[in-house]
């Protein structure tokens, strides 16, 4: 078990908490994103199947891929009430997190998952793994076009699919 990572889980905040953290246009980005996110029949089938899992998220508000990537948790949330969520920022806690990223500052946002009993199952860091695929190509134009659709919320599928990955499902 995880005592820190439990700790660290039972300090944090609700999604609806963190998104109230902004009045303006960050809260009105992460709502988008949350709204536009369309969940296929298999993923859902997925998702709906998931026994019991704690997602620690380690997110800041202003932050570009907490806006596109935490609402992705949030909705799997909705689906299922066996996911539950924690957000923290990232400030007091780079200590913890430092460890998803060594040699490197903390990536956010970061997503660590726990089973029922807080024995840690994997995590999620930044950006979904096609995202970074295409990022560390040498094809300039992929990358434009990638990262342009990513910022509008088009590759929220693929953190879904990392994320089932992750949590075995």
């Amino acid at each position: 078990m995880n005592k820190e990572g439990r700790k660290l889980f039972k300090s944090g905040t609700s999604f609806e908490e963190f998104v109230n953290l902004d009045k303006d246009s960050y809260k009105e980005k992460t709502l988008y994103i949350y709204n536009n996110i369309n969940i296929n029949d298999e993923f859902m089938y997925r998702i709906k199947n998931i026994k019991k899992v704690n997602v620690l998220i380690c997110a800041e508000m202003w932050c570009p891929d907490c806006m596109i990537n935490v609402p992705v948790v949030e909705k799997m949330r909705q689906v299922n009430n066996n996911i539950n969520i924690s957000i923290v920022e990232k400030g007091d806690n780079e200590d913890y997190f430092s460890k998803y990223v060594p040699r490197e500052i903390v990536k956010i946002p970061t997503f660590i998952f726990f089973d029922d009993e807080f024995n840690e199952i994997g995590s999620f860091v930044e950006r979904p793994n096609y995202v970074k695929e295409v990022q560390s190509s040498d094809n300039q134009p992929l990358k434009i076009v990638t990262m342009r659709k990513y910022k509008n919320g088009e590759y929220t599928s693929e953190t879904l699919k990392d994320i089932l990955k992750i949590v075995g499902y």
